[in-house]
């Protein structure tokens, strides 16, 4: 292989673009009292990571993710007080953000597909590590590339039993929310020189 050959399979770095992106949980109630409850949704505010991705090399990929645990927040329309309390016992109790202040996703393997000009089906392989403990997750994404710019969106499934979390219970057990949670993304990235 000659040297610009070699070149031409070096995975392009991007950075990820968290004003332009979008990135969400959603947990859902369960128990006698479900239909009363509320499934919220949790918009992660604070993240970043960086990426890499080469159309030539389809399996050079990688993506380093990095979540500020006590930046999720309620997105619901719901009294302030309930979504002050949903908060709190989110970080201190469910999270305990200030132990585990970070929650973080690095690749092992990726393999990906192409779908048309600038469009792909990848899955990452890698591990979380959430509430100090880690887990292999698998990831299915759409990306599209578009010039400098790079959009992936997609979602998946968690268990948090898996991490040693306790799902909430309230009401003595009535309502509480299932071990499930469904995290949902529309991520983009800007190339780095």
């Amino acid at each position: 292989m000659t040297a610009v050959a070699a070149v031409r399979y070096l995975a392009v770095r991007y950075l990820i673009d968290k004003s332009s992106s979008r990135f969400t949980v959603r947990a859902f109630a369960t128990g006698m009292l479900s239909s009363l409850g509320h499934s919220p949704t949790l918009a992660i505010r604070d993240f970043e990571g960086e990426l890499e991705f080469s159309p030539e090399n389809l399996g050079a990929g990688s993506l380093r993710l990095r979540v500020k645990a006590d930046s999720l927040e309620v997105t619901d329309d719901i009294k302030s007080k309930d979504r002050e309390e949903m908060e709190s016992t989110m970080n201190k109790s469910v999270l305990e953000s200030a132990k585990y202040p970070e929650i973080v996703f690095a690749t092992s393997s990726v393999s990906a597909s192409q779908l048309g000009e600038g469009r792909y089906q990848a899955n990452l392989n890698g591990i979380l590590t959430m509430h100090g403990v880690s887990r292999p997750v698998a990831i299915p994404a759409q990306v599209t590339l578009m010039g400098d710019m790079l959009r992936a969106g997609g979602e998946f499934p968690i268990l948090q039993s898996s991490f040693g979390i306790a799902p909430v219970s309230v009401a003595g057990g009535t309502l509480k929310l299932k071990d499930e949670l469904k995290f949902a993304f529309d991520i983009v990235a800007r190339k780095q020189d």
